[in-house]
């Protein structure tokens, strides 16, 4: 089991709250594919069988119809693609109209995940998403009536100045619509955003927690299950391509600034556009990459598995390091943030939400 991701840095606004890869410069989309298209030709031997594809940003729906099609026309040719199970595009709600979503139609997308946010208009104009709540649902439903009907929407809670009413009524109006999956994300003001300047609003954990029990009790009175610390499926539509992340296993990252990893390397592309481009399609160099030690294996397996409602199958991890992995899990067990379910560590409803403490004092 193996995954594709390929990144899709182009965006015709900046969000305020993101701190990812991204540019505005859409005058290169055409020369970006281009190398994309090379690189994945350059790429083809580092993973086999890939069983999902992904194509995240940035915001891969500012790529007409026609690009999209000579990317998958390069996996296509350099790939086997006959163990495919799941494609994901990511998109914008106020660039799906009818036209763009009967173009995604004839290309082999089966899953499209829409990044929403909020359904609050004052909310939507504080983090500077370019739509509205309208074009949101609008968006949802003509998707689904398209055939699309895996699809997955992104939320954001503890914005600035929300109230959990204002939160319950976003999740309100998402449960409400022909969705499977949510994937629901508590702000982070990062430094190197416009929306950092607002850190003072910044809510409290105990507040913070009000929200996230909130969000699980609204979904799971819904049919959806928590399956990962931020995400939610109903009637099973996990993510494969994320849950194989989550499950440790091999991924090819295509574009600037996407990573790759096959268990022994990490490899991450120069997150410039230019320096990619010109990389690429130069034969110069336009990413960087080290090798594994045992401690960074242990520590992956610990960061990436113990997300999931699955958690960490103890049987993986190695003797040199199962000691410590012992002591450790005890002791939040004994507080009622971890438990034992057969041969499986897995986070309790408490401990999911200090998990990142919790992953700290695990590894290494």
């Amino acid at each position: 089991m193996s995954s594709i991701y390929v990144h899709i840095p182009f965006c015709k606004k900046r969000c305020t709250y993101c701190n990812f890869f991204s540019t505005t410069l859409l005058q290169r989309q055409e020369d970006y594919v281009n190398a994309l298209t090379k690189e994945i030709i350059l790429r083809k031997e580092y993973i086999t069988n890939p069983t999902t594809i992904y194509l995240g940003g940035g915001t891969p729906s500012t790529l007409p119809a026609s690009l999209l099609e000579k990317i998958f026309d390069s996996l296509d040719k350099n790939f086997n693609l006959s163990y495919l199970e799941e494609v994901t595009i990511e998109c914008n709600p106020d660039d799906l109209n009818s036209d763009y979503i009967k173009e995604l139609k004839n290309l082999p997308i089966n899953r499209l995940s829409m990044g929403i946010q909020t359904f609050d208009e004052e909310e939507l104009k504080v983090l500077g998403r370019r739509h509205n709540a309208s074009n949101a649902i609008k968006a949802v439903e003509n998707v689904y009536n398209s055939g699309i009907e895996n699809i997955s929407i992104d939320l954001m809670y503890a914005l600035p100045n929300q109230s959990l009413k204002t939160w319950e009524s976003n999740l309100d109006i998402a449960l409400k619509l022909p969705i499977s999956h949510i994937s629901a994300y508590h702000l982070s003001y990062e430094e190197d955003t416009p929306l950092y300047k607002l850190k003072n609003l910044a809510f409290d954990e105990e507040k913070s927690l009000e929200f996230f029990n909130l969000l699980r009790e609204k979904t799971s009175e819904n049919g959806f299950e928590h399956y990962e610390i931020s995400n939610w499926a109903k009637n099973g539509k996990y993510s494969k391509h994320n849950t194989s992340y989550w499950q440790n296993k091999p991924y090819l990252g295509i574009g600037a600034g996407a990573h790759s990893y096959n268990l022994e390397e990490r490899r991450w592309n120069f997150s410039s556009l230019n320096d990619y481009i010109n990389g690429v399609l130069n034969n110069t160099q336009y990413s960087e990459n080290e090798n594994l030690t045992p401690d960074d294996k242990y520590n992956d397996l610990i960061i990436t598995m113990l997300r999931t409602k699955w958690g960490i199958d103890i049987n993986l991890i190695v003797p040199e390091y199962i000691k410590h992995f012992n002591k450790q899990c005890d002791k939040f067990i004994k507080e009622d943030y971890l438990k034992k379910v057969d041969n499986n560590i897995i986070l309790t409803p408490s401990g999911i939400f200090i998990s990142d403490y919790i992953m700290r004092e695990l590894m290494i």
